[in-house]
């Protein structure tokens, strides 16, 4: 048995969560815990019922995982894989295990979350997607839930300007839900990833929604919620993201529109009123810099190598707003010059202009 055949193993049976997993990983590995006797099992606090699965498990379901993953560019993550993502492991029930279609390491970048109304207007729509342009400029890999609605607008807006996005879905990622987005699930693991704890074959269920969207929160820094009814999974995961320690931000709207109620009732609550991206960069630095510290050497995909001009301005700017006369200052040139020098670079794709000042984008 093998450490995966063994992880899929536990995952498979019946509420064996991620918090129970971790517990019993105090014990023993994965292969010795396949390998227990019922005695040892029930010592170690599984149920009979539990045993039972771990003991006879459905070997045909866990071959055609395995055979899933070896398709190019689909991938299962353990939860004591170096590339499973840290702030996704520290939540109170990680997933056992991760399936991918895309790059699994997206997953280690910081990221941060847009989601909202299925039905949101067209005002929401279009904060959605500038949002997260702005996000993917300023280095963030952009998450959603594949929803209609602004969760599609906010993988649109990062696809579109250069980003990455990632999927979190409430179904197994060969059951791709709604069936309006398969088109955009296709573009993703291109420029990202697609991602599901449900095994590849799972139909999308209601009750694999609230699972689906504490993952959404759990992986990112932040959790920006564009429209939501008072009732809403938007609401849910902002809940999640609250009791994970993440920043959860909302949009204010009228009062007259029910798709602003459940912002409004955020901010009442405590989450923080944004009107641009940098209310967002200012708040999640510190959680950011967490991310990066505990990453991996793992290299992402790169431009081909080329020198890019004004080193001594780009080493000046960076994921927050930086003013001109700030960098011009740092770099000991006049404001003039650095402004042509930024001129050249954002006509390269390097850096953008955002409230505030200048922000380097993932190309630089």
């Amino acid at each position: 048995m093998t450490e995966l055949e063994a992880w899929l193993q536990l995952a498979s049976v019946p509420s064996l969560g991620g918090g129970r997993i971790r517990r019993l990983l105090q014990q023993a590995t994965p292969v010795e815990i396949c390998r227990m006797p019922l005695p040892a099992l029930l010592a170690l606090g599984v149920t009979a019922r539990q045993a039972e699965r771990l003991l006879h498990p459905n070997q045909a379901r866990i071959a055609q995982a395995l055979r899933w993953a070896e398709q190019i560019n689909q991938h299962i993550l353990t939860m004591d894989s170096l590339a499973y993502p840290s702030l996704l492991k520290e939540i109170a029930s990680p997933p056992p295990i991760l399936f991918i279609r895309g790059e699994p390491r997206w997953l280690a970048e910081p990221q941060l979350a847009i989601i909202g109304s299925r039905s949101a207007s067209i005002d929401g729509r279009e904060s959605a997607y500038e949002f997260a342009a702005s996000m993917a400029a300023a280095n963030y890999v952009v998450t959603s839930g594949l929803a209609l609605g602004v969760d599609g607008q906010a993988h649109y807006g990062a696809l579109k300007n250069g980003g990455a996005t990632i999927a979190v879905l409430g179904s197994g990622l060969d059951k791709v839900y709604p069936a309006r987005h398969r088109e955009l699930a296709k573009l993703i693991p291109e420029q990202g990833a697609l991602v599901s704890e449900f095994w590849p074959d799972e139909s999308p269920r209601p009750q694999n929604f609230p699972r689906r969207n504490r993952v959404i929160s759990g992986l990112s820094v932040g959790v920006l919620v564009v429209e939501a009814a008072q009732k809403s999974g938007s609401l849910i995961t902002a809940n999640y993201a609250l009791e994970q320690g993440r920043e959860v931000f909302a949009l204010p709207g009228s009062i007259r529109h029910p798709g602003s109620r459940g912002c409004n009732a955020l901010i009442k609550n405590g989450a923080k009123l944004v009107e641009t991206p940098v209310d967002i960069f200012e708040e999640v630095g510190a959680l950011t810099e967490c991310v990066k510290s505990n990453q991996l050497d793992l290299q992402l995909p790169q431009p081909e190598n080329e020198e890019l001009p004004f080193p001594a301005l780009l080493a000046n700017v960076g994921s927050e707003a930086t003013p001109v006369d700030v960098v011009a200052e740092r770099c000991g040139q006049p404001v003039h010059e650095i402004m042509i020098q930024l001129l050249e670079l954002e006509l390269l794709g390097v850096v953008t202009s955002v409230p505030g000042g200048y922000i380097k984008t993932r190309r630089g």
